[in-house]
């Protein structure tokens, strides 16, 4: 067995939370149902929990660091409220059109996490709401599963022509994930 854990890479808002669209308010953040129940499962399965989330609404000025903070801030809170800890959290705030490298689809903030932590990317998995949230495990050697939650519906087709497994929610991609070891 390797010294090296593998991590479950989240999209936030969709897949975590109600996504409204550019939430700036902490009042806003309301956590998907199962969502509880599969950070708890992802726990006990010894997956390291990190949340990758494009914010393009700072870069647009929508919303400041300062606002993506309290939110992220009330979204821990609520998790705490039910003993579950997030491992790290990575944000591109950059605009689709600056062409970034930690812009989902690209793969530097969960390249930044793997180094940080040492994590085992072939044992890893990249779950989210749109094709952007899984196209990074194909880079990283990881696996992905599209939620149906929050965009993901509008992305079912999209997702099962590029190859991707699809769950109704959080919790039913965990139990695909658990399936898959």
């Amino acid at each position: 067995m390797t010294d090296h854990p593998p991590a479950v890479f989240l999209d936030r808002d969709g897949t975590l939370i109600e996504d409204p669209g550019h939430l700036a308010d902490p009042a806003g953040v309301v956590l998907l149902p199962g969502v509880i129940d599969a950070l708890h499962e992802l726990t006990r399965l010894g997956y390291l929990r990190i949340i990758v989330t494009n914010q393009s609404g700072i870069g647009q000025g929508f919303f400041t660091e300062a606002d993506f903070e309290a939110v992220q801030a009330e979204l821990q809170r609520q998790l705490s409220a039910h003993g579950i800890t997030i491992d790290a959290v990575y944000h591109c705030p950059h605009r689709r059109e600056d062409d970034c490298d930690c812009r989902k689809p690209g793969t530097a903030m969960h390249r930044q996490a793997a180094q940080r932590f040492g994590i085992d990317l072939a044992r890893s998995w990249c779950i989210g709401d749109r094709p952007g949230d899984l196209l990074p495990a194909r880079a990283l050697g990881a696996q992905a599963v599209l939620v149906r939650t929050g965009d993901g519906a509008r992305h079912v087709e999209e997702t099962g022509t590029l190859g991707f497994p699809v769950a109704a929610d959080l919790r039913a991609a965990v139990a695909l994930l658990t399936s898959a070891r």
